[in-house]
């Protein structure tokens, strides 16, 4: 069968709201681009001024300087390497044949990016294959220069929201999370095992929601250390780093947990002390997620955390002999751990937490 094509309006009409901080910092950057090398240096066509500013910048989650800078300069390598190799070898078929093997070749070595050496290897073509612009050999080289310093100083000087970006990123990994725990309360009260499956395969999918708030991350406080509008915030975009790390582990052992739930209930016994603990874990859980905005809740989270931890005892649950239903209170343990440390607690102090078994 052949798969079924998904188109939204909603989807098409979010994705066009989120590329809009991207989409003006494109233009602007190429509109500065061509601006100073048309009337600045007097380049007739500065075509490569504009393009390496474009891909340069470009809709990538990683905005990172080291990014940018990293594109530009593959795109400038190819340039000046093409140019080069034209006036050694002049043009034709052969020539421009031998040219790309060489710049392939180079980039390989400089890089081991294999976009790298992609942007290296269309730009050489690009020189080889375009008419050569009036003002003499490396006019191109220096459009391309020009390009990626533009690019350079678009990021820091005006950057996107990556502040904005991490929060949203942020947000829908703790709405998964907080979605789970709801169901497993449910699950685990009602004895509903296909809520159970379907939280899992849930859960399962929760490794890129991640990955995309780690890359925002990054490019958020790579973008502060040379904005001089974002640098303010890079206390608070390091705590957040904090919070996600920790949300990382306790998504990971969430997964654990959803998958030890789901092999419990097959024996269709209902467990209300479990679901309260769910229950509690999402209130606490809810709470650290305000902590995004306000960082000042992130101690009453950690009370509501610590309340909880202290439960996770078998022995007081009077399942100690039982070693299903145990298994699921001691698997709790380490994911509260991480929330914990995501709330600010050292794992040290978290880990002091949990009461003896």
């Amino acid at each position: 069968m052949k798969p079924k094509l998904h188109w939204s309006v909603k989807d098409s009409w979010r994705r066009m709201i989120e590329s809009l901080a991207p989409i003006i910092q494109i233009v602007l950057g190429a509109t500065a681009g061509y601006a100073i090398a048309h009337y600045g240096l007097g380049h007739e066509v500065p075509l490569l001024a504009v393009t390496v500013t474009i891909t340069s910048l470009g809709f990538s989650r990683d905005a990172r300087p080291k990014r940018v800078l990293e594109t530009a300069t593959g795109m400038v390598v190819g340039i000046a390497l093409s140019e080069v190799l034209l006036g050694l070898l002049g043009p034709g078929m052969w020539q421009m044949s031998l040219t790309l093997l060489i710049c392939l070749v180079s980039a390989r070595f400089i890089s081991g990016s294999a976009t790298f050496a992609l942007t290296v290897g269309l730009q050489a073509m690009l020189v080889q294959i375009l008419p050569a612009p009036d003002g003499g050999v490396f006019i191109r080289s220096l459009d391309g220069l020009l390009g990626g310093l533009t690019a350079l100083v678009v990021t820091a000087l005006i950057p996107r929201d990556p502040r904005g970006l991490a929060r949203t990123d942020a947000s829908k990994l703790f709405d998964v999370f907080l979605d789970s725990l709801d169901a497993l309360k449910l699950a685990l009260r009602d004895v509903d095992l296909k809520m159970a499956d379907e939280t899992l395969k849930r859960v399962r999918r929760t490794q890129p929601l991640v990955d995309n708030w780690r890359m925002s991350l990054d490019s958020a406080i790579s973008i502060a250390r040379i904005s001089p509008f974002l640098r303010k915030y890079r206390d608070e975009l390091r705590g957040q780093v904090r919070l996600m790390r920790g949300m990382d582990l306790a998504t990971r052992n969430l997964r654990v947990v959803v998958r030890r739930v789901d092999f419990l209930i097959r024996d269709a016994q209902p467990r209300p002390y479990l679901a309260d603990l769910m229950e509690q874990i999402a209130d606490a859980t809810r709470v650290l997620a305000r902590g995004l905005e306000e960082p000042e809740v992130l101690d009453d989270a950690q009370e509501m955390l610590v309340e909880i931890i202290n439960q996770l005892d078998p022995k007081k649950h009077g399942i100690a002999d039982q070693v299903r239903e145990a298994s699921v209170l001691l698997l709790l343990r380490p994911l509260l751990v991480d929330l914990l440390c995501a709330s600010g607690m050292s794992e040290e102090d978290a880990r002091a937490e949990l009461p003896p078994v």
